[in-house]
């Protein structure tokens, strides 16, 4: 099969890039999708991110009800298998609990990114019901990093983030419970921004109230990319519990221009939890680049109780997947988890859940109050907070300890262990602030680092900024310009 493009080229184009070639008749939507097919075939079967593509997409964008006239033009695009529905097509959030599972209509969100423009040519790897840090249960499926296959691509938007660094797609959809955009994006070597509460609506089976936690988005390897899909994908449905807010110029716009002086402050001790020293290095490295583009850094912290916002945050976990799965056990007839489908900290995460008070649910809800008015007052001194992505190493595959098939018995415990690593990210959801991923460090054994900036409530425009101004001045060359080992 003749290809419209080589690999290199075809590596080397973001999802504007693709859009402006299709708008000027160099390549065909078709042609696009029969590209992406090819990628799939020719690296997934060592990494094990796509579940599965949709062959009548492939064949023909126009009849996978694509806007062919939007500004994405036809570009190629994964959704996770989990969020977000697509009517017709299977939807299994990584559970044999939900094997067969079809949607019945399109969500909210899935709408507007087909209006956008976007081919949705097929669905990624998530664990299991989004829970954990990695996508790593050998009988559903396995997701490996490509910059070193031995390690995990960590999650839980696991596979968009794995087949966005392999080169298989340009872009791909994520969400981020807790970090689950940043956390793959920083392993993988990507950007991954989590919004502010009121930018994509999880319309019509739940909103960002009700979800509490929960944000979508995407991931990618351009700042303009993100950029234009926040600007053409956001906005409410109809029945939203809170308003849906728009900036007053669009992203793409924004990020034409550098950012004013910015007070950044670094930091890397969030109450008892603590990076690495390779990784503080990194962090003050990065610290002092900044510097170099004028900003004004040193380290500062939110005097936020650390201990009692994680407590509200497992909180949150345990009651909120709870219910979604008491939702899911009551619509095939069932009154408890079975063990042979569904994993093992997720029944105990039922178990621990299922009969949380609302008085439970009220003190969770004072904590997040008083964790967002430390984030709140903390920002009135300072524009943007520095931390790394992970505060450990990234886990080699058969690190069971992170996964829900764990045997530990002690559910709390188990998540308690999740914070020692992944402590940077949980809080911003807990805040409905915007946190950012971005491609600027590097591990000792080689996989990528992400060093994640936070800003205030609905400061998501500027953390692109930032980002922009960021990748103009290292050229374009995150990772500092090396390559995955597996890619196309």
């Amino acid at each position: 099969m003749t290809l419209p493009m080589t690999w290199d080229e075809w590596a080397a184009h973001d999802g504007v890039g693709l859009a402006d070639r299709v708008r000027k008749g160099d390549v065909t939507p078709s042609e696009l999708a029969r590209q992406v097919a090819a990628a799939v075939a020719k690296v997934d079967a060592k990494l094990g991110a796509v579940i599965e593509l949709f062959d009548d997409a492939v064949a023909d964008p126009a009849a996978n009800k694509t806007n062919l006239n939007g500004p994405f033009a036809g570009v190629p695009y994964l959704m996770k298998d989990l969020g977000p529905t697509l009517a017709g097509r299977l939807q299994e959030m990584g559970s044999l609990f939900m094997r067969g599972n079809r949607a019945t209509a399109d969500s909210f969100l899935a709408g507007r990114i087909r209006q956008a423009g976007f081919n949705i040519m097929g669905r990624t790897t998530t664990p299991e019901f989004g829970v954990c840090s990695s996508v790593e249960n050998p009988a559903v499926y396995v997701t490996r990093n490509p910059w070193n296959t031995d390690f995990t691509s960590c999650g839980s938007s696991a596979g968009s983030s794995v087949a966005v660094a392999a080169g298989m797609v340009p872009m791909a959809h994520g969400s981020d419970g807790g970090g689950s955009i940043r956390i793959p994006a920083g392993v993988n070597g990507l950007i991954g921004l989590k919004p502010s509460r009121g930018v994509f609506s999880i319309a019509p089976g739940l909103s960002d109230l009700t979800g509490l936690v929960s944000s979508q988005g995407c991931l990618t390897r351009s700042v303009r990319d993100t950029a234009a899909f926040f600007d053409h994908c956001r906005g409410g449905a109809p029945g939203e519990f809170m308003p849906y807010w728009m900036p007053p110029e669009p992203y793409t716009e924004l990020i034409r221009r550098d950012p004013k002086r910015l007070r950044i402050a670094l930091s890397h001790e969030w109450g008892d939890y603590r990076a690495v020293p390779e990784f503080v290095d990194e962090l003050t490295r990065i610290g002092r680049f900044l510097e170099g583009l004028g900003h004004h850094v040193d380290w500062a912290l939110p005097e936020v109780d650390f201990v009692a916002a994680f407590e509200a945050q497992t909180t949150c976990y345990i009651s909120n997947f709870a219910q979604v799965i008491a939702g899911m056990l009551a619509a095939r007839g069932l009154d408890r988890p079975p063990a042979d489908l569904i994993e093992p900290i997720n029944i105990r995460i039922w178990e621990a859940g299922i009969g949380t008070s609302y008085t439970e649910r009220f003190r969770m809800q004072a904590n997040f109050n008083a964790t967002a008015r430390a984030f709140g007052a903390f920002f009135e001194d300072w524009d943007v907070i520095l931390t790394p992505v992970t505060a450990l190493p990234t886990p080699r595959l058969g690190t069971t300890e992170y996964l829900t098939i764990s045997d530990n018995p002690s559910v709390r415990d188990w998540f308690g262990n999740l914070w020692k690593n992944f402590a940077y990210t949980p809080l911003a959801n807990l805040c409905g602030i915007p946190g950012i991923s971005l491609p600027l460090g590097a591990q000792v054994h080689g996989l990528p680092l992400g060093i994640q900036a936070q800003a205030k409530q609905a400061n998501d425009g500027l953390l692109l900024q930032l980002a922009a101004q960021v990748e103009r001045a290292i050229e374009g060359k995150w990772n500092g310009g090396k390559k995955p080992g597996v890619r196309v």
